[in-house]
């Protein structure tokens, strides 16, 4: 996969780039990474790639012009069916559905904004979709673009040493993960779960199973809905609803703005 990326700030990309998984599917050629900055397309000795706001108002807004010069060297560059994707405030949810559907892409160029965010005309005329990754404001695009990144590039064939991992994560059943364990057997008070300990695997199974309907029905109950689920899993659901109680349930917190 070719991945783009247009930003003010490219160093901040050697965060993925050079450690960790991405950084070995670097290495191994199951993807590529080339940044943009803005500022290389500009021709004044200050190198501006923002001015202020029409209508007044705090910050700057990033000029159309620096950014469409980078995205015109950058759709050079990348393959022919490259989507063009801005980490916005206003953006679709981006989750762990849209990153499996992402592996498929022959490349995705994303925008990273900066400020109080870039000219409405831009995104209007050359930006495909609009993602974000979550309700809390950041101070750019850049971490948002990272996320989406490392997300995507899981399930890369080849990224990962061993694929049942990207098989058996949380998410991709549309509930959060059993929580795991490893030596040594005791820590303090608190020991393995017994079922942990068994070495029978159906037993492990299920009760792996249980915990990830638990915790999801305790912090995020919101993933259960409009499932459709096996006869286990409805027992298994029955059973954890009894012990959580009627008021176990956390409540969503006030909704903030999304990045």
């Amino acid at each position: 996969m070719w991945l783009g990326v247009i930003s003010v700030l490219p160093e901040m990309f050697d965060a993925v780039s050079k450690d960790g998984v991405f950084s070995r599917a670097l290495a191994a050629g199951h993807l590529s990474l080339n940044c943009f900055n803005p500022r290389d397309y500009t021709r004044d000795k200050h190198r501006t790639v923002d001015d202020r706001p029409y209508g007044g108002g705090p910050g700057m807004v990033m000029m159309v012009a620096p950014l469409l010069a980078a995205l015109l060297d950058a759709k050079a560059q990348a393959p022919q069916r490259t989507r063009v994707v801005f980490m916005s405030p206003q953006g679709r949810r981006f989750d762990q559905q849209n990153a499996i559907a992402s592996k498929g892409d022959e490349g995705i160029i994303l925008i990273c904004g900066r400020y109080e965010g870039i000219d409405e005309r831009f995104i209007s005329a050359y930006v495909d979709e609009e993602w974000s990754i979550g309700d809390y404001v950041l101070s750019g695009g850049e971490l948002p673009a990272m996320v989406v990144m490392d997300a995507i590039a899981r399930h890369l064939p080849g990224t990962l040493g061993n694929q049942q991992s990207v098989i058996d994560e949380s998410h991709l059943d549309g509930t959060l993960d059993y929580p795991q364990y490893t030596r040594p057997e005791k820590v303090g008070t608190e020991s393995v779960p017994e079922e942990l300990m068994s070495g029978d695997h159906n037993r492990t199974k299920r009760f792996r199973r249980s915990q990830a309907l638990k915790r999801t029905l305790e912090r995020r109950p919101d993933l259960l809905t409009g499932r459709v689920f096996d006869p286990l899993d409805r027992q298994l659901l029955t059973a954890c609803a009894q012990q959580l109680g009627p008021h176990s349930v956390e409540k969503d917190g006030e909704k903030k703005q999304d990045y």
